[in-house]
């Protein structure tokens, strides 16, 4: 994949031509090889950048124009169909790449699992980096039925990673007994049910710090994102999740970067998910991307 051409399919809203001259990646991980539910996620980021299309350039919440950030689309990385540890290592060596030019790195999954290697990547460059993850799901398993390649597992090994205490999880409603067991005597934090609330109390904590953030879409509630692969009753709305996008851009945390998960285009014939998914990433790119 290279990082200097002009991807030729579509694009997100207003990306520009040039990587050289953006502070911002938008790049897609078409993975969706470790799903234990239902697969196609690896659809969703071509889906966000279509419906992208109808978004209004201008971000009232922000007050900001997407022409006032510099941003590449470098399109989806080509992973290997079926071969999750060749896939985690492309994408590792990917964001390194873009780490050491400078960039911030957006992606479009793809299964959760996707965010692992990006975690450790940028580990390797902010060694104090914490972690802010919003999702129905805890991700704390160690493995699911044997496989330590998991959709499950991501957020487990970022805490053996960079530490439990760094990593901050939001809108849990979902996962095994023990892993709420886990998320208690770990030292983690983790705000079951809700998403914004909790975070405006721990963002003044977290000031000056660098910070990942990782959004799957199933924190919303299938009336809002029915587009997703383990869709989870009892969820956050859009407007609590643009909240919370929002609190993170007012804050006076250090995005490193960021990704957006779980979008999977076939079940959702509304297409209400993936034009959801593209708001959050106009305001995340407009919100979180500092000149």
């Amino acid at each position: 994949m290279r990082f200097d051409e002009a991807y030729s399919g579509k694009v997100f809203i207003m990306a520009r031509p040039d990587f050289h001259e953006a502070k911002a990646v938008l790049y897609g991980m078409p993975m969706d090889w470790t799903v234990s539910f239902r697969p196609g996620s690896r659809f969703g980021p071509n889906r966000i950048r279509e419906a992208s299309i109808g978004l209004e350039e201008y971000s009232p919440y922000l007050d900001k124009h997407l022409e006032e950030v510099a941003y590449f689309d470098a399109g989806d990385i080509p992973l290997p169909f079926g071969n999750a540890e060749k896939s985690l290592t492309q994408i590792y060596n990917y964001i390194t790449t873009l780490l050491d030019k400078g960039k911030f790195p957006l992606g479009l999954g793809g299964e959760h699992l996707v965010t692992w290697p990006i975690i450790q990547a940028v580990h390797q460059k902010h060694p104090n980096v914490k972690l802010i993850h919003i999702d129905a799901h805890a991700d704390l398993r160690e493995e699911y039925e044997g496989e330590v390649l998991s959709h499950s597992t991501p957020v487990r090994k970022a805490c053996e990673l960079i530490g439990p205490k760094n990593v901050y999880s939001f809108g849990i409603r979902s996962g095994m007994r023990e892993e709420f067991e886990y998320a208690k005597t770990s030292g983690m934090y983790m705000a079951r049910y809700d998403v914004a609330a909790p975070l405006a109390e721990v963002l003044p904590s977290l000031a000056g710090e660098d910070v990942y953030v990782t959004i799957d879409i199933d924190v919303l509630d299938p009336a809002f994102a029915p587009g997703t692969g383990t869709a989870e009753v009892g969820g956050i709305s859009s407007k609590e999740l643009l909240e919370a996008i929002h609190l993170i851009a007012k804050s006076d945390v250090r995005v490193v970067g960021a990704d957006l998960v779980e979008v999977a285009p076939a079940y959702d014939s509304s297409e209400q998910t993936a034009i959801a998914a593209s708001k959050f990433v106009r305001e995340m790119l407009l919100g979180w991307v500092k000149e």
